[in-house]
This record gives C-alpha cells, sequence and structure tokens, in this order.
C-alpha cells in the first residue's frame, strides 16, 4: 500500500526511504520491520498531518486494547508479558537533545 500511494502521489521518496531503512536494519541486526514500519509513509501520502500520525495510530488499536482490558476484566487476572527484562537496572536521564 505504501508503494502504491507514494506512487500515486508522486512522493515516492517516501516508500524509497522506508525500504532503504528496512535493508539497513536487516544487514545490521537481522530484524524485519513489523506491520506499522509503513505506516508513516502511507500516512504521508494520504495527507495525513506528522503531529496526528500517533493520534492516527492509536486510534486503529483502541479496539484491540480495549478487547485486552476486558480478556483481564473476565479473568479477573493481569496479562503480563513473558518476557524478563535484561537491560540495565537504572540509568540516569538523559535530556532528549543530548541524547544520541
Amino acid at each position: 500500500m505504501s508503494e502504491r500511494l507514494t506512487k500515486e502521489k508522486d512522493e515516492e521518496k517516501w516508500y524509497t526511504l522506508s525500504c532503504q531503512v528496512e535493508e539497513a536494519v536487516w544487514d545490521l541486526k537481522h530484524l524485519r520491520p513489523n506491520v506499522d514500519f509503513y505506516s508513516a509513509s502511507v500516512y504521508h501520502a494520504l495527507g495525513i498531518d506528522v503531529d496526528l500520525f500517533t493520534l492516527v495510530f492509536s486510534v486503529s488499536r483502541v479496539s484491540g486494547w480495549l478487547a485486552h482490558i476486558f480478556e483481564q476484566y473476565r479473568d479477573n487476572r493481569l496479562i503480563r508479558p513473558r518476557a524478563i527484562y535484561v537491560g540495565p537496572e537504572s540509568r540516569e536521564y538523559q535530556p532528549i537533545e543530548k541524547r544520541i
């Protein structure tokens, strides 16, 4: 969809950039993008303002999030991920302008 929409809007640079990022991440980390990776180029091609990208993404997820909440209430237990965090235990806050 990203490829088609960006071609229709003569904004192929966004699809091309997305493909380059996907390839670079694959080369460096052997990771493929998730289903949402191309959303930004699709939203852009649809003329959605960049400030609204997160909102549009969230609205599309609300029904799933609510389904999870109802499932947790029904079973009277909190559903937690099975992954165990193995990162640093504490880190100092870095203002965004000082982050790499």
